[in-house]
């Protein structure tokens, strides 16, 4: 999403670390190119205004003119500047008797469905038992649609046909009650546009229910007119939270940066892609960091953590560096790899130089071999996965069709396979000396 804006404002950057003093002219320079970039990314005008005024009066004063590297010290001011506009992380608040109820709203067409599913398990992994309430009678097969992601995630799913959502809601509050569940999270209905009946009917339920969160879902490929979504919601119902959706889609990403400062309004999770586990708790330092190109170590590591099982992890790794890492195992870990995300959003992650050999990476060329490489693997029996030994040429030529590839792709994975178990006993044997001979 910000892509642009972080090449812009690394070229900025990169003038200003060249030169070992700065005037208050170069400052200024930068600041008029920061100020562009901006602009040019969505960002709401007041937001920039206040926003590079802040970062100026920092930079031409004290901190920067005393500095051992004044270029890298403008890159810290705009980088704690940036975090204040993007304004603190707010966890959800569960506080209060059960079931406490989370309501979520927003326009149609903002992911608010799919939103309400990825927090629901969310919550799960938590510890909660969370019972999700289907009240957008209005858009066809949005209970299926609800119905189907509860299944999914193991979650229940209240609906009762012919009800009005108010009658609806209230009934799932008693059910929810009886039930011993700690969360109660309603999907309500949308609209393609912002109406007095849909405000009427949310109102109607806010005062039945009395929600603890009021989750405003707002699409982030719409730019500004995301302010005005979440202006209008909130004049109407008490919005405690945001949560911007298609955070991995081609647009500008403005309206993440400045929303927060125009509306209040806190945001309190990012959906990042399709998946229902592509869901992150915001974190204005981290996002701050993939802005201006400094990746998310963290959250790559919250991502691996997630995605891996531990205690499988060791033993593969003790079977590689034994030399007796199978296809199996490199089958298993693939799987694992694939759970942390498109390879897009992992590669935008990787911090400093792994970021900038990142970006010569095409993200497409590398979920298609990814792919490959799965289907390969698939094609082969278990036996020829433990014992790749057995792959003579007609056995590679039935993979090769069942996978929809060609037999030399799978001569290719097979010799990289080889070449990694070689590596592996070189350097179990050596302890590294001698690894260079390999690739000679």
């Amino acid at each position: 999403m910000f892509e642009n804006l972080t090449e812009r404002l690394n070229k900025v950057f990169a003038g200003l670390t060249r030169r070992g003093k700065l005037s208050a002219e170069d400052v200024d320079v930068a600041m008029r190119e920061v100020r562009i970039a901006l602009l040019e990314a969505d960002v709401h005008y007041s937001v920039v205004k206040s926003f590079v005024a802040n970062v100026k009066e920092r930079a031409v004063g004290v901190e920067v003119s005393e500095a051992l590297n004044p270029g890298q010290q403008v890159i810290k001011i705009v980088h704690e500047e940036l975090i204040k506009t993007l304004g603190p992380s707010e966890r959800l608040n569960l506080t209060g008797e059960k079931p406490r109820v989370v309501m979520f709203v927003g326009l149609q067409g903002s992911g608010k469905t799919t939103q309400t599913a990825k927090v629901a398990k969310f919550l799960r992994g938590q510890g909660e038992r969370i019972l999700l309430v289907a009240a957008d009678p209005y858009r066809p097969a949005a209970v299926k649609q609800l119905q189907t992601l509860g299944q999914r995630i193991d979650v229940e799913v209240f609906y009762q046909e012919g009800i009005a959502p108010p009658e609806l809601c209230k009934r799932a509050f008693v059910y929810a009650q009886k039930g011993g569940f700690s969360v109660m999270m309603i999907d309500t209905a949308g609209r393609s546009q912002l109406d007095q009946a849909l405000m009427d009917e949310l109102g109607a339920i806010q005062k039945i229910v009395h929600p603890v969160e009021i989750l405003l879902v707002v699409d982030s490929m719409i730019g500004q007119e995301a302010l005005h979504v979440a202006e209008g919601f909130r004049d109407t119902v008490k919005i405690t939270g945001l949560i911007l959706s298609k955070m991995d889609g081609d647009s500008r990403g403005g309206a993440a940066i400045s929303i927060r400062s125009v509306t209040g309004v806190p945001i309190k999770f990012l959906g990042t892609g399709e998946g229902i586990d592509a869901l992150e708790s915001y974190d204005p330092s981290r996002l701050s960091s993939r802005i201006l190109g400094m990746g998310d170590i963290i959250g790559l590591i919250e991502r691996a953590e997630a995605a891996f099982d531990e205690k499988k992890s060791m033993q593969q790794a003790g079977k590689m560096l034994s030399g007796h890492f199978s296809l199996e195992d490199f089958a298993d870990q693939l799987k694992q790899v694939r759970k942390m995300g498109p390879m897009r959003q992992i590669l935008e992650m990787l911090p400093g130089n792994l970021g900038k050999v990142a970006k010569q990476v095409d993200p497409n060329e590398a979920e298609k071999s990814l792919k490959m490489t799965e289907a390969i693997l698939s094609s082969m029996t278990a036996k020829e996965r433990l014992n790749p030994d057995l792959l003579n040429a007609s056995r590679k030529r039935r993979i090769a069709s069942g996978s929809g590839t060609e037999v030399q792709d799978v001569n290719k994975l097979l010799k990289q396979y080889r070449d990694a178990q070689k590596m592996m006993k070189t350097l179990q044997k050596t302890g590294g000396r001698g690894l260079s001979n390999l690739f000679r």
